[in-house]
């Protein structure tokens, strides 16, 4: 998984997204929810790439996702961006390996 840390990396897999679908975690390093969202993500096995941000290391990233794609703040929180556009989001709980696949399935 690639770790986003600035603006310009945000606004480059929101462009990327543009060409072929995205997905990005923004969780917390300190919630276990958080964790458990993580490793979710993480044993997808896809060829969509993966992206994570750490709430705590880089609050102005999050709030700018916040901002570009007009969805309240939440962490965790999954989105698969597609077209440069929220294709489907899932937050806390609802973020399990299952879930994920489906909404993978979806969009292809």
């Amino acid at each position: 998984m690639n770790k986003i840390q600035t603006i310009e990396q945000w606004h480059e897999v929101l462009e990327q997204s543009k060409h072929e679908p995205q997905l990005l975690l923004k969780h917390s390093a300190t919630c276990p929810i958080s964790a458990s969202a993580y490793h979710a993500l993480n044993d997808v096995e896809t060829d969509v790439k993966k992206h994570y941000l750490i709430v705590q290391d880089s609050r102005f990233v999050s709030n700018e996702i916040e901002s570009d794609l007009s969805e309240q703040h939440a962490s965790p929180q999954l989105f698969l961006l597609k077209g440069g556009k929220v294709q489907w989001h899932a937050t806390h709980y609802s973020i399990t390996t299952m879930k994920i696949e489906k909404a993978l399935e979806a969009i292809q």
